[in-house]
């Protein structure tokens, strides 16, 4: 039976000439690997061509809209646009991930890697869009569904990554900088995971975890920012 894709066509406000292109846009490598006769290849083209016309778009918009600012800080502005995160919560918002073709395994996970499924899968409809419809539907699709989200990421800062952001916070605050501190490490040499703490002075701000303590300080920022803690520490704030 063919699937039907009128809802997600619906919930990306696109209508597609060709049906093939947006089935196509959906079909994960690891599907073929259990469907090998399947009429359709993966969707890493579509990707490859999205993600040109994703940063086309964004850059252009960036540019035209954005005049006074320099390009060091827009390139930091298109990146919290396009990066993985932001892409994979567009998809899901457009409830993409109902109509994804997934191995057995894959359709299992629901952590990082479905998170870069969902990523990639949006760059892969953008490419099927612009084969389908045009440049100019194209980019309609991306500012009404990409672009329309930049006003928040500039108004949270969140263009900034946590550590220079939280350091940036603390250092108005009180001229001090954060440390970050091991509170826990297990596993092998070649297979270690850290469980990190960020902290002002001996006030614990926030813990976070990873593979790495890159990895794990980068979560400890997040989940300080999130807290709000260190808003509100018997400190000398900095007049």
């Amino acid at each position: 039976m063919e699937q039907d894709f009128s809802q997600l066509e619906k919930n990306l406000n696109l209508k597609f000439k060709n049906k093939k292109l947006i089935k196509q846009a959906l079909v994960h490598r690891s599907y073929l690997n259990e469907h090998p006769d399947f009429e359709l290849a993966h969707n890493e083209r579509l990707e490859f061509l999205g993600d040109a016309v994703l940063e086309l778009v964004t850059t252009e918009y960036l540019y035209l809209n954005y005049p006074d600012h320099p390009e060091g800080e827009m390139t930091n502005w298109r990146a919290a646009l396009v990066n993985t995160q932001m892409l994979a919560s567009l998809s899901t918002e457009l409830e993409v991930n109902d109509f994804l073709f997934l191995s057995h395994g894959e359709a299992k996970d629901t952590g990082k890697a479905r998170e870069l499924i969902l990523a990639n899968t949006f760059e892969a409809i953008i490419g099927a869009c612009y084969l389908d419809r045009g440049y100019k539907t194209a980019k309609k699709f991306i500012v009404e569904n990409a672009l329309t989200k930049l006003p928040n990421i500039l108004e949270n800062k969140t263009y900034i990554d946590p550590k220079s952001r939280l350091q940036e916070e603390t250092q108005d605050l009180y001229n001090l900088t954060p440390s970050y501190r091991v509170l826990e490490e297990t596993g092998p040499d070649h297979d270690k995971y850290f469980v990190i703490g960020v902290h002002l002075k001996e006030n614990l701000l926030g813990q976070g975890k990873g593979s790495s303590k890159q990895k794990a300080q980068v979560s400890a920022a997040k989940d300080a920012l999130k807290k709000d803690k260190y808003k509100n520490l018997n400190l000398d704030r900095q007049e």
